[in-house]
């Protein structure tokens, strides 16, 4: 991807992802505080969190916006500080983008399927 509208849309899923992830960050950060200052231990949260639908699609979309959002960053990175080029940088960056789904959304499943056990 080295055209023009090509780096357009690199730019802007950058920056989108940069939103969501801040709207992330932010639902996540409150929710550890409040579980903190509540004195939930971990079984408390996995129950309240575990097996929750919403809670599960909440943390797929962190997931999908960290994987779409770091990769362009180590895009930029590799192409810059380091001698791949092209093809050699998107297809790292896409196996890193690939293990960061994989990742995150077995540990999404993972606590999911938490909530149900009991």
């Amino acid at each position: 991807m080295n055209g023009a509208k090509a780096q357009t849309r690199l730019w802007l899923a950058q920056r989108i992802s940069a939103f969501v992830l801040a709207g992330c960050v932010a639902v996540h950060l409150v929710g550890i505080i409040a579980a903190q200052q509540g004195g939930l231990s971990a079984a408390e949260i996995i129950s309240r969190v575990g097996g929750n639908v919403a809670w599960a699609a909440f943390y797929g979309v962190f997931v999908v916006a960290a994987a779409v959002h770091a990769p362009l960053g180590l895009r930029t990175v590799l192409a810059e500080m380091t001698p791949f080029r092209g093809l050699w940088v998107n297809a790292i960056v896409l196996l890193f983008a690939l293990a960061m789904l994989v990742m995150g959304g077995t540990a999404v499943a993972g606590l999911y399927r938490l909530g149900s056990v009991g």
